[in-house]
């Protein structure tokens, strides 16, 4: 017999602490990368570098993530040991961000101040943090298909780890928070000093939920306990022949942009935009995940199918069609509106990033020997689609006249880059994935010995 609960435990749900310590893993990732898409930007055009600059600091460590994250999949579907990986990246992820806020190390060994050194500078140590950051998202996200086969438990592994991306996010802006707060910035030295303060307690709080992370996990057993068909290294070509594979990294590469082109601009939204306080650059993401907390967390009590997939995901895409539009729509002098819109922002940033993972669970389904290629070729998608559309975005920032955004009523409502940046692109974006969503064949997706379960999520 071959269905039997018993002989195949990798079917049945698992434990809430096997979730929770999965969930954690990826914390020190999502705290960075969250200072990075909110204000890394903004940073870099505060100690002087042109918004070109800037950009070009973005797209090398955009490019180095792409890249990394192919090879990183490779090796990892060739040698396994996720755990290993995840350590090693995560340590250079801790060596390496300190040095992207912490000001220009080498200007200060040359004692020279050159723009070109510091968008040299910055330009090295993005891609070194972002190759340590490829390595430990590629083996997190491939673990979720070696634990277990169950894909409800599959969508609460996911649905776990957006919780603590949400906690991450939140930890982050509490501590920018306080720091703006204290530390008031009235020359360059003082925004950098903000910001190491910021860099080097978010490695801190990162540090020691990946200390629990790998205590707490053990190494997956499901590549080497499934059948020798199921665990053999799957090549590349085999996805390539797969329409769905290419449906789900649309979907995903899409979503992508929605949550790292809005986060990207929201701090210079709200501060030049619509002129609000700067507790705002804290506060207004802060609302956004928190919100996308709540919503995370109650994901993970529904039992989960192809159809709820792809309806969730269409219901986040819709909700961020209608953000896009109010904010592109959002005049100045009720700028206030922009807590409520963020509200919403956060839930649909919610459903549509834990459906769009969940749904590569689906396409790998028991093919666990290929699940590492398919996470690293899907961020590679997505870390070069976001760090060409930043480029391109930033770019134009030059020619935005964003002193000229008020003089009068009747002007406040001047559609800059940054408006396009957090309001048009996101929205069509979420138009693009619905449309695609809609296509999609989830349910006879996938080789799991019993797809798309609907037992409780967890025991």
């Amino acid at each position: 017999m071959t269905g039997g609960s018993e002989e195949d435990p990798f079917t049945k749900p698992i434990g809430r602490w096997s979730v929770f310590f999965y969930g954690v893993g990826h914390m020190l990732n999502d705290i960075t990368a969250s200072c990075w898409f909110t204000y890394l930007l903004l940073f870099l055009t505060q100690i002087g570098l042109s918004p070109r600059d800037a950009a070009i600091v973005m797209l090398s460590g955009q490019v180095a993530d792409a890249f990394a994250t192919i090879f990183t999949g490779e090796l990892i579907d060739r040698f396994g040991h996720f755990k290993i990986w995840h350590a090693a990246g995560s340590l250079l992820v801790a060596i390496s961000f300190s040095s992207v806020f912490g000001g220009c190390l080498p200007c200060s060994i040359l004692h020279n101040d050159s723009i070109t050194l510091e968008t040299f500078s910055y330009s090295m140590f993005a891609a070194i943090f972002n190759i340590g950051w490829a390595a430990t998202q590629v083996s997190h996200m491939a673990m979720v298909n070696c634990i277990s086969l169950n894909s409800t438990s599959r969508v609460a592994l996911t649905s776990s780890r957006n919780a603590f991306t949400m906690v991450a996010n939140l930890g982050l802006y509490a501590i920018a928070l306080v720091v703006f707060g204290v530390i008031k910035a009235g020359s360059k030295e003082d925004t950098e000093t903000q910001y190491r303060w910021i860099a080097y307690s978010s490695i801190t709080i990162g540090c020691c939920f990946v200390v629990i992370f790998l205590m707490g996990t053990k190494e997956p057993r499901l590549r080497i306990d499934l059948k020798q068909t199921s665990r053999a290294r799957i090549p590349w070509v085999y996805w390539f022949r797969k329409l769905l594979y290419y449906q789900v990294a649309m979907v995903y590469l899409l979503t992508r942009l929605v949550l790292n082109v809005s986060q990207a601009y929201l701090a210079f939204f709200v501060i030049d935009d619509l002129q609000m306080d700067q507790s705002a650059k804290a506060l207004v993401p802060a609302i956004i995940y928190i919100c996308s907390f709540v919503v995370s967390v109650l994901l993970q009590e529904i039992p989960w199918n192809g159809r709820r997939l792809k309806a969730y995901y269409t219901a986040g895409g819709i909700i961020w069609i209608f953000c896009g539009a109010a904010i592109l729509l959002l005049p100045r002098d009720i700028s206030s509106f922009m807590y409520a819109i963020s509200v919403f922002i956060g839930i649909a940033n919610a459903l549509m990033m834990v459906t769009a993972i969940s749904m590569q669970s689906v396409l790998v389904g028991a093919e666990v020997g290929g699940c590492a290629f398919v996470c690293g070729s899907l961020s590679f998608l997505d870390k070069m689609s976001c760090g060409l559309a930043l480029y391109v975005l930033q770019s134009h920032q030059t020619t935005s006249p964003r002193g000229q955004l008020n003089n009068n009523n009747q002007q406040s409502v001047y559609l800059s880059v940054t408006r396009y940046g957090l309001g048009l692109v996101p929205a069509l974006c979420s138009f693009v994935g619905v449309a695609v969503t809609f296509f999609m064949e989830l349910e006879a997706a996938g080789s799991l010995s019993k797809p798309l379960l609907r037992e409780p999520l967890l025991e």
